[in-house]
């Protein structure tokens, strides 16, 4: 790999490397902005937990005014929840599709986040080095394997322009 490719290869995984970094405090700041709106208009609910997951479980329950709701992009923060399960949940009273897990909130969010941006940049700096090692042990090979005038000797098939 030439020099020029190498920086650009390592330009790329920078790029890379911020643009999960960005999205990850995206994802934490729009976890305490739906937070925040929930918590202006808080609501309270016992809703039946319809489908668990590790990353969305979807409930039903019945608003204040008696209105069912079931949000078609789940529950926030649906850690250890199980289908059939009965639940308090809060929610948005002007947005009844923003809910959570009663006594949840954005915190959660953080260590994951973080925890992604990490291993995305130990990858990527294990990339870079990886990267620099092999470029530097191919510069080594090429630079031993073609003749110079000094290791040139007497007999030799090589010649040197």
């Amino acid at each position: 790999m030439s020099a020029t490719a190498l920086r650009r290869t390592q330009i790329a995984l920078l790029l890379i490397g911020a643009i999960v970094t960005i999205m990850m405090v995206v994802v934490v700041a729009g976890c305490y902005r739906d937070d925040s709106s929930i918590d202006a208009h808080r609501a309270t609910a016992t809703a039946d937990v319809v489908t668990a997951g590790a990353t969305k479980s979807t409930v039903r329950f019945y608003t204040e005014s008696g209105e069912l709701r079931s949000p078609r992009l789940g529950i926030f923060y649906p850690t250890e929840l199980t289908a059939g399960q009965r639940i308090s949940v809060e929610y948005d009273s002007t947005n009844p599709d923003l809910v959570r897990v009663a006594g949840r909130d954005a915190s959660l969010a953080i260590i994951p986040a973080v925890s992604i941006a990490g291993y995305t940049w130990l990858l990527i700096v294990v990339v870079m080095v990886l990267l620099a090692e092999v470029t530097r042990r191919r510069g080594r090979a090429i630079d031993v394997s073609q003749p110079t005038p000094d290791t040139v000797r007497a007999g030799d098939e090589h010649r040197v322009n």
